[in-house]
């Protein structure tokens, strides 16, 4: 059921508690990389300048349940006074009393960030009274932290049912995402092709399953082909495979039959090394000693083709380890064939995200979902209770 949004309600002289994902990599106390500040940025924009001041939450890393000088997010408040170009007050605790003295001080059009959520044990425990203490702060709450959308922390679920009576809605991410890797999929443009890496079929079981049931073309890359492989009799040499998963991947290829579409080459080595011997072998002849790390050319060419052809396309998880070149290729072309396509293009978050920004394509898709886990529990259906608490449209 469709979600009310940010922009459904008024904000001028009301406070907003906006729970974002500012969950960013730190180096040094350095952010090496604020795309999920910036994604936030039009939610925080759309009441700021209509008159309404924005209270911003959000945890960092997994510090224990206690402050730690290493998860703090003054960096985040600090890179986010840059980009609004504006000052953005920043409280040193996250319920304490320099946190309800900075959000009481606000007025209309100013921002403040509190520290981390998880430096408070009652965020992971869900705690009420923590919930609580948040919950007083503000008149709206606005969840536009998708990538915590499949959690139930105290800032996803208790906060909005704490704030039973005043607007719970979506913050504009968070209707974006749930558009495109929700509603599109409900009737995608035709051909829908899917495209699913990473090393393990049993983390992608139920997309696999339920994929099948509404794509036209499942592409299986990654060391998980390899337990295809092994289901099919091949041979896989020193492959990462799972045994316990054969008879699984025997019933998702039977399930599959028209739809799933294997490897027929992979690239190999005898070593996680760009000096290590290497070859191509066809999937299911890899040689005793070496062991496959990304999809071959042949496979590469093949895929493109499909994905050239596809009036929708959905990719989750690397073709190999494309950390490592040369094992990066198959990687490469996959995601150089989406940008190139003219199709409706979404990247489920995670390592496919990582790679469309490292090869500057993030601009030539449609949507890159800032979910890792979350996009993917949305692919298999799931629903989240943090966004059912939301009021409807």
């Amino acid at each position: 059921m469709p979600k009310k949004t940010i922009s459904d309600v008024e904000v001028s002289d009301k406070k907003v508690l906006i729970r974002v994902d500012f969950n960013v990599p730190l180096e040094g106390g350095r952010i090496t990389d604020d795309r999920r500040i910036v994604m936030a940025l039009p939610t925080i924009r759309s009441v700021l300048d209509r008159g309404g001041s924005a209270i911003l939450i959000s945890h960092l890393g997994r510090p224990d349940g206690a402050p730690d000088p290493d998860y703090s997010l003054a960096p985040v408040a600090e890179r986010l006074s840059e980009l609004l170009q504006r000052p953005v007050a920043f409280a040193r605790d996250t319920v304490g009393e320099e946190a309800q003295r900075v959000t009481a001080s606000l007025l209309p059009g100013q921002v403040a960030v509190l520290e981390n959520l998880r430096f408070q044990s009652g965020e992971k425990k869900g705690d009420a009274a923590f919930a609580q203490a948040l919950a007083g702060m503000a008149d709206v709450y606005c969840n536009d932290a998708f990538g915590t959308c499949h959690r139930r922390d105290a800032s996803m679920v208790a906060v909005p049912l704490a704030m039973s009576g005043k607007p719970r809605v979506a913050g504009l991410l968070v209707e974006q995402e749930i558009r495109y890797l929700s509603d599109v999929l409900k009737n995608p443009q035709r051909p829908f092709v899917a495209i699913l890496g990473g090393a393990k079929v049993s983390d992608k079981i139920n997309v696999i399953d339920r994929l099948l049931d509404t794509c036209d073309r499942l592409l299986i890359g990654g060391a998980m082909a390899f337990t295809f492989a092994l289901a099919q009799g091949g041979q896989v040499g020193d492959s990462l495979v799972e045994p316990d998963k054969v008879e699984l991947a025997r019933t998702l290829l039977r399930k599959g039959e028209l739809k799933l579409v294997l490897p027929i080459d992979a690239h190999c080595g005898d070593a996680l090394t760009a000096e290590c011997r290497k070859q191509v072998a066809p999937l299911g002849e890899i040689p005793v000693g070496y062991k496959g790390f990304d999809i071959g050319p042949a496979t590469a060419r093949q895929f493109a083709d499909r994905i050239a052809q596809a009036g929708t396309i959905v990719w989750n998880g690397p073709m190999g380890v494309f950390e490592v070149p040369p094992f990066d290729a198959g990687t490469k072309a996959v995601a150089e064939a989406i940008a190139n396509s003219k199709a409706v293009s979404i990247i489920g978050g995670g390592d496919s995200a990582a790679a469309i920004a490292q090869l500057g394509y993030a601009d030539r898709v449609t949507h890159v979902s800032t979910g890792g886990g979350a996009s993917l529990e949305m692919l298999e259906g799931k629903r989240f209770e943090a966004v059912d608490v939301l009021d409807d449209a």
